[in-house]
């Protein structure tokens, strides 16, 4: 039997759109987090404005559509000190363009100029840093919760293991995906926001991942149920994880009035 031109057509893009829809689906996130250093509430209130009236309408118009914007609980020692920018990529390709996308976007340029060009005697911050991280395979892609509560009430938790030896964290990554450490905070309703393995940063090899909460009485509860859990006692006594941390960093977060989450 012939299969005429229009047949092979068909045949041609139903293939490409199968292809196609089965790389997405095997496809993981990158993300980036931004660490704001600050001397105190003079260059919070500019990198707040700047944040809000420039960098995030402009992150918006270069297709990325949630930024999360952070900063630590009043108790936090580094409170109006520091401020955690988060962002979604689905290519490094997408993230190694994105700082020439805000140099051509001239309203991006004009709002931001006050930050952007700040006199060197008026600095709106001591440092930033950049952390660039892959999503783990088995939480492939970002999670966005929704709350009734206040910003000043929901608590973010960013928390990053570091492995004392690459081959350590090696297994402490397994753990999350293969072990069930990432389905056990998923049917405990953590709202984890993302879990993934830091590629480039100043703390590796390490892991991040972000929880949330509606409030600090939530967060309380949802960690005590997940420090008796049989499954969680099951997973932290076996030897093949033990020792994979070296270090562990908790940070306690509130989302800005102006973050998309």
């Amino acid at each position: 039997m012939r299969i005429n031109s229009f047949s092979r057509s068909f045949i041609l893009m139903a293939f490409l759109a199968l292809f196609s829809v089965s790389a997405m689906a095997g496809s993981r996130d990158y993300y980036q987090i931004q660490v704001f250093r600050l001397t105190g509430k003079a260059q919070e209130a500019k990198l707040d404005n700047y944040l809000k009236n420039a960098y995030l309408p402009a992150i918006h118009r270069a297709g990325i559509p949630k930024v999360g914007v952070f900063k630590p609980v009043e108790s936090d020692t580094t409170s109006g000190k520091r401020v955690y920018v988060w962002m979604s990529f689905k290519s490094l390709d997408q993230f190694s363009k994105i700082q020439d996308v805000l140099l051509k976007d001239k309203d991006f340029q004009a709002k931001g100029i006050d930050f952007l060009g700040a006199p060197v005697d008026q600095k709106p911050f001591v440092r930033k840093e950049s952390i660039l991280l892959k999503a783990f395979p088995d939480a492939p892609n970002f999670f966005i919760p929704t709350y009734s509560t206040s910003p000043s009430e929901r608590i973010y938790e960013l928390r990053s293991y570091e492995g004392p030896t690459d081959n350590l964290f090696r297994q402490k990554a397994k753990m999350f995906n293969e072990g069930g450490e990432i389905k056990l905070f998923n049917s405990l309703g953590f709202n984890t926001v993302f879990n993934a393995e830091v590629i480039s940063g100043s703390t590796m090899p390490n892991l991040m991942y972000m929880t949330s909460f509606s409030d600090m009485a939530s967060h309380d509860a949802h960690w005590k149920t997940f420090g008796s859990h049989p499954d969680w006692k099951k997973l932290s006594s076996m030897d093949e994880y033990k020792n994979t941390v070296s270090k562990a960093v908790i940070l306690l977060l509130h989302p800005t009035d102006y973050s998309d989450f």
